[in-house]
Order: structure tokens, then sequence, then C-alpha cells
């Protein structure tokens, strides 16, 4: 027990707290406030406060728990809602009405709700931390693995199947220690990342259905990626889209100080979404964590800390899970205010001088991994994407640059783009994925040998559009070359019928990644043959006349079997420019008998 002597906002110092621990949770003032150590000095401890502290004075009581900062993990979180420190918000509700009071202690996981546990192992087998006791079928596509806490090794003397609530025992462990009687819930701190068997190379895409991000700039699973952006360029919409459509097992989606609008759309959209993969509403494989830019701002660094450790425990079951933080640059706010309030001596900006290892503790932990338990064959992967916020969209400003740092993927988005309507708007000059050679592998074996040629070819031709886009404004379009003319319209082909993708389209919000490279070969085909076709002397005017490139622009929204509908687009594009071929050559020929005569 201690006593305050300091309030500074979300920041109390108490002394007398001699026997607590750095990262001890503590209870605080009359009315248990949740709060965590973050500095000892002595006897004194400062304290963030995870909720608002007004009316908190000198004198009143600080009671250590004794214990870090911890999530509960069992069957029950799944489609369900928290704040920063793991309070279900719907059950609060449901008890307490709209307004969260301060001080309200609640479940983290239903202690009441009865689930239908299935016995996998069997007396007698030996088991030890990560290996899988049972299953529980939690949502009809999330089959939730009871696992063994990390820590316990041993024979199991009974187990068996039947509904249990998750405080009841469903087995027990002889151990060196004693017998160990296994519950359904776990608990596990939340600065500690969970142990895993061995991180292998992340070398398989993790597919998102967004033609810029698997084609140009893709992510492994197990990958970490950063998306920054100013106000209204649109990172929200690429966080919801990536959350939506791309294919890991479960999505764990995590609101870091944004605003609450944002939130309520996640929650009214992902309910309603069918999910491509199982059929199902797309929160059946969800978990939400919700901390507002309304709420005490210290619970922001809670919140990527929750978020994290919950989808740890999901990718020690071998799932492949998606991390959606938005935005890190909130958290790097909360931690530039409460540096503040300890008198650190500042950094850039005056972000505290251990920014970079903080962004880079959370990254660190995204990974694909062979966990522990088994044979050690189980998989699991996490893959992180944090959206950054700079000021004015700066990319030199300290939050982004140690972020781009850390993560391998960047993908910078572009007011220009978002203000002209072309979403995803992603800069395909200024963004770069630092595993294109590690994927390439995968890419060529599974899609087509030819993927990365492809890849070459279209970031040649955005690149070459963008040198050329100076001389443009400049003297005008009539004064490139052919060759120049041709390639500023098969540039404009891949931004509007590639690169721009329309997310209230059925059809054109996912595209699976055969799709993909099909499209982009009849953008590449055309290219190749309209060169070809001009350098046999069919005119520039005539080759950007094809009556076939009206179908090429509309090829994304193709439905059905889009392979015989992209080939029938490409028979005709071969055939006309043949056709305009031929033309030029007997018009030649005409030319020559014309001068001998």
């Amino acid at each position: 027990m201690g006593q305050i002597v300091k309030i500074s906002g979300p920041l109390v110092v108490a002394e007398g707290m001699g026997d607590a621990s750095m990262y001890d949770v503590v209870r605080v003032g009359p009315q248990k406030l949740i709060g965590e150590i973050i500095e000892m000095r002595g006897d004194r401890a400062s304290i963030q406060v995870y909720e608002e502290t007004a009316g908190l004075g000198r004198g009143d009581a600080v009671e250590s728990t004794g214990a870090p900062l911890s999530v509960e993990l069992g069957p029950g979180m799944m489609e369900n809602i928290y704040d920063g420190i793991q309070r279900p918000l719907e059950q609060i509700r449901s008890r307490y009405g709209d307004l969260i009071a301060r001080g309200i202690e609640v479940s983290s996981v239903d202690r009441e709700k009865k689930w239908e546990f299935t016995a996998t192992a069997a007396v007698g087998d030996k088991v030890s931390g990560g290996d899988i006791l049972g299953t529980v079928q939690e949502t009809p596509v999330v089959l939730h693995k009871i696992m063994v806490p990390h820590g316990v090794s041993g024979e199991v003397t009974a187990i068996k199947s039947g509904e249990f609530t998750v405080e009841q025992t469903v087995a027990t462990v002889k151990t060196a220690d004693g017998k160990r009687e296994i519950t359904m819930i776990q608990k596990w701190p939340v600065r500690s990342g969970r142990p895993y068997r061995e991180k292998i190379m992340p070398n398989v895409p993790l597919q998102t259905g967004q033609r810029i991000v698997d084609t140009l700039f893709p992510i492994a699973k197990g990958g970490t990626a950063a998306v920054p952006g100013p106000f209204g360029s649109g990172k929200t919409v690429v966080q919801h889209q990536l959350a939506k459509w791309s294919d890991v097992d479960i999505v764990v989606y995590i609101g870091c100080g944004e605003r609450g609008n944002e939130m309520t759309d996640v929650l009214r959209e992902f309910p309603e979404i069918k999910d491509p993969r199982t059929g199902e509403s797309l929160m059946k494989r969800t978990v939400l964590i919700a901390n507002t830019s309304d709420m005490p701002v210290a619970a922001r660094e809670a919140s990527i800390y929750t978020g994290i450790t919950i989808a740890e425990y999901f990718r020690d079951m071998g799932f492949d899970v998606a991390v959606i933080a938005d935005s890190t640059s909130r958290w790097a706010e909360a931690l530039r205010e409460m540096s503040g309030r300890l008198e650190e001596m500042p950094g850039e900006e005056g972000y505290p001088a251990y920014l970079s290892s903080r962004l880079a503790q959370f990254y660190e932990r995204a990974g694909r991994v062979k966990t522990l338990g088994g044979d050690g064959t189980r998989l699991g992967s996490i893959s992180a994407i944090g959206a950054v916020s700079p000021p004015g969209g700066d990319l030199s400003e300290p939050v982004s640059q140690a972020t781009m740092r850390i993560v391998k993927v960047f993908w910078a988005l572009d007011s220009g783009l978002a203000y002209r309507r072309h979403f995803p708007a992603i800069n395909w000059l200024n963004s770069y994925s630092l595993y294109e050679d590690v994927l390439s592998d995968w890419l060529n074996d599974n899609i087509d040998k030819k993927f990365s040629a492809q890849r070459v070819w279209a970031m040649g031709i955005l690149q070459a559009e963008a040198q050329l886009d100076e001389i443009v404004r400049l003297v005008g379009m009539d004064s490139l070359s052919p060759d120049d003319r041709l390639t500023m319209e098969v540039a404009r082909m891949v931004r509007e019928d590639f690169l721009q993708q329309d997310a209230f389209s059925d059809t054109d919000a996912y595209s699976s990644t055969k799709r993909q490279y099909a499209l982009m070969h009849i953008l590449r085909e055309y290219h190749i043959r309209a060169q070809d076709a001009m350098s046999r002397g069919v005119g520039i005017n005539d080759v950007l006349g094809l009556p076939s490139r009206e179908k090429i622009g509309r090829a994304k929204n193709v439905t059905g079997d889009f392979e015989n509908a992209y080939a029938e687009i490409e028979r005709d594009i071969i055939s006309e420019l043949a056709g305009l071929t031929r033309a030029a050559a007997a018009g030649s020929d005409t030319s020559a008998k014309e001068v001998q005569s």
C-alpha cells in the first residue's frame, strides 16, 4: 500500500511502494482505478492510470496487485469488442448502461457460458506447454484449441469431453511439483512475448485481394507493414480492406486513439460482410480492441500490447493472424505525453528517446513461427500492419522515420490520389516492399513463372510515366515521340484499369492473385504487340484507337469465368493489331510502286 503525493493528468506518483515492481498493476484511489507502474525510484512509484484521474487527491491509497498487466485468453474472445485493458464493452453496456463508469471490473472472458469441449489428448499422454488437450468450436469458422499452459509438463491423469465453463477443470496433469488442474482459460502478461520453438523465414505471401499490394508491394505472412499518410488519404480505408479480404484465419483490429466513428464503421460493416473464405460473417473470426481518442491516452499503449498478445495466443494454435493497428502515431503521442510528465530528457520533436525501441518491441512480435507443442510441425504467423499519421503527410517526422527503419513494407498514401478518387491511394513511386525477392519463388511457382517479370515491367512503365510527365506539363503531349505517347497511354491504363479498385463493387473489391496476373498480362501484351505494330509502320493513333481497348478497361469487372474472357480479349488485341500491320504493309507497298513509276 502507498499514498498519492502527486497527480499530473494520467500520471500519478505514490510513495510507500517499495515492495512493488516495475509494470505491476495497481489500484488507485477509492474507486480502484486501474494503473500500471512505469518507473520506480526508491519507494516512489510513477503510475500511468488507464482511467480518468479527476477527483483523486493527495493521500489517497494506492494498492499494488503484485502482478503485471495481463490478458485473459480462452473461448469467448472471438466476436468480442474490448477496450484497451480488455474489458468487454458489450457486457459493460448491458450491465451498467452506455457510459463506462470508473473502476468497473468485468471479466474479460464470460465465466458463466458453457462450451462443448472435445478432448483430443488421452490419459497417460506426456504433454508440455503448447500441446493441445482438446478443442472448442468457438464460432462456425474458428476451432479454438485448448493448450497446456507454458511451464506445465507431465502426464495426463484425467481428461474428459463435455460442457464446461472456462473455469472448470477439463484435464489434470501430474507434474514434478504435483497435480495441476487445467482449465480453458489462461493469463499472460502483455509486455512479454509468448514463446515459440523457432522463427522461420516468411516466404509465403499474404494475399489481400488488393492489386497494388499483391502485385507491386507484397507482404509476407508473418511480415510487417506500415501505412503512412496525411488526414483524409485513406489509411482506414486501406486497413479495412486488408482486414476484410486478407487470407488469414484471425483478424485482431486495434483502434488506438482513433475517432469513435471509425470503430463504429468497423462494428457496422464487419458483421454484414460475407467472408469470401468461409461464407460466414467476418466478425466470426475478428477480435476488436477499441481505444478511441476520447479515452485516457495512457490506455493507448495498453491496447497495442493487449492486441498483439491475443494475436500470439491464436498464433500458438497454428493460425495465421493479422494485427491491424490504427494508428501507431496516436500511441507515440501518448508516449510523448507520459515522457513529458515524467520530466524525461526529450528526443526529436519532444518524443522520448526510446520511441524507436518501443515501436520495434511491437513489430518484432510479428513473424512466422514453429509453435511449441506437438511434433514441431505446427506453423502460425502474425502479420503486423500499423497506420502512421504524420502531421500534414510529412514522412520526415520521427514516428514515420522510426517505423520505416523497422518494417519491411511501406505503403505510402497520397492525398492527391485520394482527392482524385483513386483508391487504394497508395503512391507507387514512394512505396516499397523488401519481401519481393523472398516471395518471387512462391509467386513464380504457384501463380506463373512470369509473375516477377510482369511486376518489373509494370513498375518500369509507371516510373517512365513520371519522367515523361514533366515534359508533358511543359510542352504538351503532342511533342512526345510515338513510342513515348504509347508509354504514357499504357501507364494510364495500368493506373486506371489495374491499380484503381472499387471497394463497393462485388466483383472488383477482391481480386485473386491469379486474376491479377491475368489482367496485368493483357496490359503487357497490348504494350508489347503495339510496339511491334508501330515498328512495322502502324500509326500511334490507330494503335490507341483499337476497339479492344474498351474491353481492357472493363476487364476488371468481368464476372464468372475471367480466364476465358481475358483470353478472348487477348485474341482480339492480336487480331486487330495484325489487321493494322497488314494494312500498313499494303500501304507501304503501294507507295513504293508509285515512287518507282
